[in-house]
């Protein structure tokens, strides 16, 4: 766990949590830190200490699971572990003793903290390693004195973007920042800098402390001067106005943390270190104990860790590795995976209907190459050896060997159904997989176009493809185990999140986002003024209104999706939806691609509300009220979603969850949108959906299945 060894009269404690995969600060690290650090204090033969690690990270954290398992317990217990960890860090900081951190690896979080508790810092120059306080990218603030010591170290300016972005940097920046006080490149070097110092510095001080002159020991600054001005000055009230107005934009008030953490700068600058430490307490414990941490916890860190480790790979399958991928349509999607793919590695044969066509595909991965060369993140080298790896043909053959081949062209049944029995025979013997990049098709129709529907697949990407972290594949009626791991195996090697559901039509992330912006309609229908109905869902968290995002997607396409859905009888044809897209389509208001479609989109300016809407949907007298709009807009995604569930469509909630927060952008402080149901209380939850059902139709009724949950108190996750 921790090893002492004295060496130079130095004792050199080094960390190794060997239970986990990384070394954390839990509930046996913390303990034997602290007992470690009390046998250095009281050894006549250490006259300073050095904490290092035996592994190749500093300290990665604290384990979240610590702070998961108080959520929703008594406060005292998370105020109780802030401050047992701050007593153990004012003692580094008070016992008389130098302490210098090396810095091996990764100090993130309460491992940077403890370096911040330490009385200088010496780090190994290693871009890969990250030094930083990114709790509030989880709902959490840095609860080990992360916001009072960082900002008194390198002043208010320097230390906010680090605390309310959760930024994380590499420690030669570290070292620009002030956050470090030296950079070395070895580990020799690294240990020879920390005796250095020690010896020179036999009597060691925070600069935020002082030594008593009765007493002669150390104590608290009671007028410590921040660098670079002070909380009250006018440089710090400047910043603490901006930065308050800032965070509340940025997070309309969803996330508590940021403002939280405003707050223990400003208060806690105020008074002295030890109060300060208090008052940062105090704050942690209301943001650890909060619903949006223990949603970003679950679904953000252990939720996505867990996918991208391969949770929904079957086991009993060898590892794959494709290293020709064939693409079949060179369009915004096939040129975006072409990219992508290239940039991993994988020889890529790009084929449109003519040679032309497939080079206008690789010439956006050419512009993307060319931007990160001008802004100095890739040599033109390395760029022209991924761009090589793109062959572009109009030549079926050229396919011959391929691993995988995946069909991007228009989501037409039939143009799909001929690309894949023309290239199927291409595929590598025995061992290549077909997919398909459709967002709304069954894959086992399409399936039936090939002559071995087993090792035919959905591989689902999201527009633009060099942005979007997820892809959704899809399992047809036939898909094998072995497709699956193909797939699996594939995704991870370009360094997306999977996430894996079963066939049906519009399989989840479509089918649930079109409630979304379907229920943006249904609110402009019922006289809802479309300003608002957008600058709410906005405020809710959704990244665009549905009405504009409406538009984003094309309202055509919206219309053809939907008249789909009535003729196979999926959806009924006085849909709201259904009529206001085939009404706009008839008018031509297409969407943005028209430049007129909710929203019109001048040459030379921004767009704007249509003002035709409020003829054909009036406005009604008495509006609804905020938190009703946000109701219907949330409730109908999260209902879909458990139709999914219960469908068969969802294979695991954390799937929908994570689907639905990288695929659509479903608020993440909610958890995604079968965690928003578990907040919500699945009680308060089916009560809600039979308010909303009585009063604005038969959309919102709770499912039979849901209703039993509810009886039972059994939520998804609890």
């Amino acid at each position: 766990m921790l090893s002492y060894n004295l060496l130079h009269n130095v004792a050199i404690l080094s960390i190794n949590v060997a239970n986990q995969a990384m070394n954390v600060l839990n509930d046996e690290s913390i303990p034997a830190l602290a007992k470690a650090l009390e046998q250095a204090y009281s050894d006549p033969e250490a006259k300073g200490i050095i904490i290092t690690s035996e592994r190749p990270e500093f300290i990665a954290g604290a384990d979240l699971r610590m702070i998961l398992n108080n959520n929703g317990k008594a406060p005292e217990e998370l105020y109780q572990l802030s401050r047992s960890l701050n007593t153990i860090f004012r003692k580094m900081e008070t016992n008389g003793k130098p302490i210098v951190a090396a810095i091996n690896g990764t100090a993130l979080g309460g491992g940077y903290e403890v370096c911040l508790a330490c009385h200088h810092r010496v780090a190994i120059n290693n871009p890969k390693a990250l030094i930083g306080l990114p709790e509030v990218t989880i709902g959490l603030l840095p609860g080990g004195g992360g916001t009072q010591r960082l900002p008194r170290m390198i002043g208010l300016e320097m230390a906010a973007p680090l605390l309310l972005e959760g930024k994380k940097v590499s420690p030669k920046e570290a070292l620009s920042l002030g956050m470090i006080d030296e950079l070395v490149d070895s580990h020799e070097a690294m240990m020879e800098k920390a005796f250095a110092w020690i010896n020179a510095n036999p009597v060691a001080l925070q600069p935020w402390d002082e030594i008593n002159r009765k007493t002669g020991k150390i104590q608290a600054k009671e007028n410590y001067k921040v660098p670079n001005g002070n909380i009250l000055s006018p440089k710090g009230v400047q910043l603490m106005m901006g930065g308050t107005a800032l965070t509340m934009t940025k997070t309309n008030g969803n996330y508590p943390s940021p403002i939280a953490i405003m707050s223990c700068v400003y208060e806690g600058l105020l008074v002295n270190i030890d109060r300060g430490l208090i008052i940062e307490a105090r704050h942690f414990v209301k943001v650890a104990n909060s619903s949006v941490a223990k949603n970003l916890i679950r679904t953000m860190f252990f939720g996505l860790n867990e996918v991208n480790k391969g949770a929904n790979r079957p086991k009993n399958i060898e590892k794959t590795e494709v290293k020709k991928l064939g693409i079949l349509g060179a369009g915004m999607m096939g040129s975006g995976i072409a990219y992508v793919s290239a940039m991993a590695g994988i020889e890529v044969v790009l084929k449109d209907i003519s040679l032309e066509a497939a080079e206008k595909g690789k010439q956006y991965a050419r512009t993307l190459l060319e931007k990160a060369i001008s802004k100095g993140k890739m040599s033109a080298e390395k760029a022209e050896s991924i761009l090589s790896l793109i062959k572009t043909t109009d030549n079926y053959a050229e396919l011959e060997g391929a691993d995988l081949i995946i069909e991007a062209v228009f989501e037409n049944p039939l143009l799909k159904a001929e690309v894949s029995k023309a290239s199927e025979f291409f595929l590598k013997k025995d061992s290549g997989v077909f997919a398909s990049n459709t967002s709304t098709l069954p894959i086992s129709n399409l399936a039936k176009a090939t002559s071995q529907p087993d090792k035919f697949i959905g591989i689902h990407f999201f527009s633009p493809v060099d942005r979007m972290q997820l892809v959704e594949i899809i399992m047809g009626k036939e898909t094998s185990d072995y497709t699956l791991a193909v797939a699996m195996d594939f995704v991870k090697k370009i360094r997306k999140t999977p996430i894996v559901v079963n066939d049906s039509q519009g399989f989840y992330t479509s089918r649930v986002f079109f409630t979304y912006t379907s229920e943006g309609i249904e609110l402009l229908k019922d006289g809802v003024n479309p300003v608002v109905i957008e600058n709410i869902a906005k405020q809710m968290g959704m990244p665009v209104g549905p009405l504009a995002v409406s538009d984003e997607v094309a309202l055509d396409l919206a219309y053809k999706i939907a008249k789909e859905a009535v003729e196979n009888g999926i959806l009924s044809e006085t849909d709201t939806a259904y009529q206001v897209s085939k009404q706009f389509t008839k008018m031509g208001r297409l969407g943005k691609k028209a430049k007129a479609g909710f929203y019109t989109y001048p040459e030379n300016g921004k767009k704007y509300l249509w003002e035709g809407l409020t003829e054909i949907f009036p406005l009604k007298e008495e509006q609804l009220a905020v938190e009703e709009i946000k109701k219907r807009l949330l409730y109908r995604q999260a209902l879909e979603t458990v139709k999914c569930v219960e469908e068969g469509v969802i294979r695991k909630y954390l799937d929908a969850d994570l689907g639905s927060i990288f695929a659509w952008s479903f608020p993440a402080y909610l958890g995604g949108t079968l965690s928003f149901v578990d907040t919500v209380g699945i009680k308060t939850f089916v009560a809600e959906a039979d308010r909303l059902a009585d009063n604005y139709g038969e959309r919102f009724r709770p499912t039979q299945k849901l209703r039993e949950m509810a009886e039972a108190g059994k939520g998804f996750y609890e």
